[in-house]
């Protein structure tokens, strides 16, 4: 199997899970029937969002859909009916440290559902708690195994939470954290799993201000010979001016491919249907708008979208 990925990807990411029926619901715990089918029509409503954007002219092959499987009810199968790529999580959510949602059943699930890539979220910090470290690559490196003998594709998410003395170097500044420490750190974490033998073909990075920084992310993924090994920008929630910010200096960069944008897109519009302030069919409407926005800045950025359209 080849590593990497060699076409473009934007992915809309709506995998969320604890936080998602904890903040639009106020649902704590496990969900019942009646309440996981109320979270899987808004989640329906974000993949309508998806199907308006390529109405609207984005290209199927090259449009992702991240979702779960606890809410994501018939989205993978329509995703796969409509040609969309589609990606789905491997990890339990709401952990500080990676582990499987369904254990030892991991592959069975894959398998069901045949994702073009499996996903996980990481919380890493190389700097961090080593014992709890060396766990999670324990477990990744696993999963790694298992999506290379199965012939599937990896995609990791990779966050970098900062540790207190970190965040002492800057005075207790996130944003200097992000743009002075981050880079190196995410740097450092991608070497820590590719010599643990943690094969990754597309990372999943918070974005970063500087594109000097986004070519060293990538020098780092593709370094011992993983030539085709890509990234993609993530939007960790961000306004749309910052995760603009992210995309124009990671766009430029041979070895970034795309995106993996999710609340920045679908937050404000979903939140505004469930509070009952939009019908349904503008949320989804704002969605894809949101959607083909981040694309048009991408691909300009990248010189494929003309300034003036």
């Amino acid at each position: 199997m080849n590593l990497g990925y060699d076409h473009k990807l934007y992915i809309l990411a709506f995998d969320h899970r604890g936080s998602f029926q904890k903040k639009f619901f106020g649902i704590e715990g496990e969900p019942d029937a009646e309440q996981t089918a109320i979270i899987a029509d808004a989640k329906h409503l974000i993949f309508e969002g998806m199907l308006q954007a390529v109405a609207a002219g984005a290209e199927a092959s090259v449009t992702g859909v991240l979702v779960d499987e606890q809410f994501g009810s018939t989205i993978p199968a329509e995703a796969r009916e409509r040609g969309l790529k589609l990606a789905m999580p491997v990890e339990r959510s709401g952990q500080n440290y990676f582990d499987f949602q369904y254990g030892d059943d991991f592959g069975a699930h894959i398998e069901r559902f045949d994702p073009d890539f499996n996903k996980v979220l990481v919380r890493y910090n190389p700097d961090g708690d080593a014992e709890a470290n060396r766990e999670q690559l324990v477990k990744l490196k696993r999963l790694s195994d298992w999506l290379k003998l199965h012939d599937r594709k990896f995609l990791f998410e990779l966050l970098v939470p900062a540790e207190d003395s970190q965040l002492k170097e800057v005075a207790g500044d996130t944003d200097r954290y992000d743009a002075e420490l981050r880079p190196e750190l995410m740097r450092r974490t991608i070497s820590d799993c590719q010599d643990f033998g943690i094969e990754v073909d597309i990372w999943k990075i918070e974005g970063v201000d500087e594109r000097s920084d986004c070519e060293m992310i990538v020098a780092q993924a593709r370094s011992g010979g993983r030539a085709g090994v890509v990234c993609v920008v993530l939007g960790r929630g961000a306004e749309d001016a910052k995760v603009d910010q992210w995309l124009q200096a990671a766009a430029p960069v041979d070895g970034y491919i795309g995106f993996a944008i999710g609340r920045s897109i679908w937050w404000d519009p979903l939140k505004a249907y469930v509070d009952g302030k939009i019908e349904r069919a503008a949320g989804a409407g704002t969605i894809a708008e949101n959607y083909l926005r981040f694309v048009k800045v991408y691909e300009r950025a990248e010189g494929k979208t003309p300034v003036a359209s």
